[in-house]
């Protein structure tokens, strides 16, 4: 399928609208503001490079899951700007794009690009579809730290609610650290399972720059055992005061009262309060 700039097209018809009715506006914000308005104008003009059709109406006459989900793919490999016209589309069509989607997420042959993966687990998202929650989670199990892909995937995960947790506990004994940190992130909103706990207190301990977050997933897990670890590093002289607040919060929700100490001298603290001051 043809892949139109649309983008282009708009561009240049933004010009040709503002040049006609520059008299109407008092300045460049006055134009700006009134973009939404031009842009409708746009998609409901019937345009010749479209043979006679409206570039609002131009992606409606497809409803082959097939031909909507390849033809995403095809902007991304050639690098135009994907419609939101055919986002829109495939959404309306729905269900039925699914295993597309997920046939797409599926290439391992780099055939389809990863702006192409990353606006189909949107779509999956928006869809509320669980059709590829197994497939997200084996993206977990051996990623590396930083992963655009599999970061978006976790947020679908989390989306997924209950349906996702038993075979996301099931991963997390076999999954590298950074694949048990990326489950945690979504594990701790269901409190209760031993293993979680174990884990959140383990990376608390392991990872003392990073106590605010391990903190937070202690305090989410709803678990007291956790108290000692947590007194014991808001003790800790060389505990800084953003960390603190984070602790302290922790200790508070589980029940616990937390140290009282003062960080007139803290690096942190002192920036935090000159920005107070300077927006007071």
């Amino acid at each position: 399928m043809k892949c139109i700039d649309f983008d282009s097209h708009f561009a240049d018809f933004a010009a040709q609208w503002m040049k006609d009715h520059k008299g109407e506006y008092r300045n460049y914000d006055a134009m700006e503001a009134d973009l939404p308005r031009v842009y409708m104008a746009f998609l409901n003009m019937p345009v010749s490079w479209l043979d006679g059709l409206t570039p609002g109406s131009y992606f409606t006459q497809y409803e082959d899951p097939k031909v909507l989900v390849d033809w995403l793919a095809d902007y991304c490999r050639q690098e135009v700007p994907v419609p939101e016209m055919l986002l829109e589309q495939i959404q309306t069509v729905g269900r039925p794009c699914e295993k597309r989607l997920v046939a797409l997420l599926k290439d391992e042959a780099g055939n389809v690009p990863q702006d192409a993966k990353m606006t189909a687990i949107g779509l999956l998202r928006d869809l509320e579809s669980t059709m590829p929650k197994m497939l997200y989670i084996s993206w977990q199990v051996n990623r590396q730290a930083d992963d655009e892909l599999a970061d978006n995937a976790i947020e679908s995960l989390k989306e997924m609610g209950k349906a996702a947790v038993q075979p996301m506990l099931e991963a997390l004994k076999n999954a590298n650290p950074a694949g048990q940190e990326a489950l945690l992130d979504v594990l701790v909103n269901y409190p209760g399972n031993e293993q979680v706990f174990k884990l959140a207190l383990r990376l608390f301990e392991e990872n003392p720059k990073r106590r605010a977050l391990f903190a937070s997933y202690l305090a989410k897990l709803g678990d007291d055992r956790a108290l000692p670890a947590l007194m014991a590093a808001a003790k800790d002289d060389k505990c800084g005061y953003i960390d603190f607040i984070e602790l302290r919060s922790a200790i508070e929700q589980l029940g616990g009262e937390a140290p009282e100490k003062e960080f007139y001298d803290d690096a942190e603290y002192q920036a935090l309060h000159r920005m107070e001051d300077a927006q007071n």
